[in-house]
């Protein structure tokens, strides 16, 4: 048997589709380790064969688990229970945890700042553009947010105007309670459109010409808590 398998779920949860097709069903005695916890699967995929579930949705890939012999896992897991429960574990573990909070701390600070540089916003609206940088910041740069904050594949600067840009779409636009049809290209359609409407009300605040804030979506939006 191939040492390390990677194969598609199915409706059958203890059924799995291999690249060529083949429907495969995991052998007697093997069990399911959730995903989760990186060192674990790193020790059961090292002590012997497994299957490694992924499925994929749109560009994206989710890990629906490790399949592998249950002595191998118990076994990975009594030794992961055993080093963590050492105090140089302990040490490693909150240095790290504290280094990771710095790199969180730093990136979020940066990134306000390419949010704010993006902005532009004139010295009638500096201050409201403040807020605004703060709060996309806050929204987009969180671990594990999924926001386009955290992707690698285009620049900081590209991420910031991405970041804004999704950010007015949920809170200055009516996108969360349009009723979009159920059609291919339209949600992008309609997000592009809104995009425009989006930037054209950025620009009004790059200008130091008055408005009334009160019919602002913007102003009205950065108004509320």
């Amino acid at each position: 048997m191939s040492g390390s398998l990677v194969l598609a779920p199915t409706a059958d949860p203890k059924v799995f589709l291999a690249p060529d097709g083949t429907r495969m069903t995991p052998p007697p005695g093997w069990t399911c380790l959730p995903p989760g916890d990186a060192a674990l699967t790193r020790r059961v995929k090292l002590a012997g064969p497994s299957w490694a579930v992924l499925e994929k949705r749109g560009r994206k890939v989710f890990s629906k688990g490790l399949w592998a012999p249950s002595e191998n896992v118990e076994a990975a897991r009594a030794a992961v229970v055993a080093e963590r429960s050492t105090v140089d574990y302990a040490k490693r573990r909150q240095s790290d945890l504290a280094r990771r909070e710095r790199v969180q701390t730093a990136y979020a600070e940066s990134f306000e700042q390419e949010v704010s540089a993006f902005l532009g916003f004139s010295k009638q609206w500096v201050e409201l553009g403040r807020e605004m940088a703060r709060r996309v910041a806050s929204h987009a740069t969180p671990v594990g947010s999924g926001t386009v904050a955290r992707t690698k594949r285009i620049s900081v600067a590209e991420r910031a105007e991405a970041a804004v840009i999704a950010w007015m779409r949920h809170q200055t636009t009516a996108y969360d309670r349009l009723v979009i049809p159920r059609v291919k290209g339209k949600r992008r359609e309609v997000r592009r459109e809104l995009a425009q409407i989006s930037r054209a009300l950025l620009d009004l605040h790059r200008r130091d010409a008055p408005h009334h804030a009160a019919v602002c979506s913007l102003c009205t939006s950065l108004a509320r808590p």
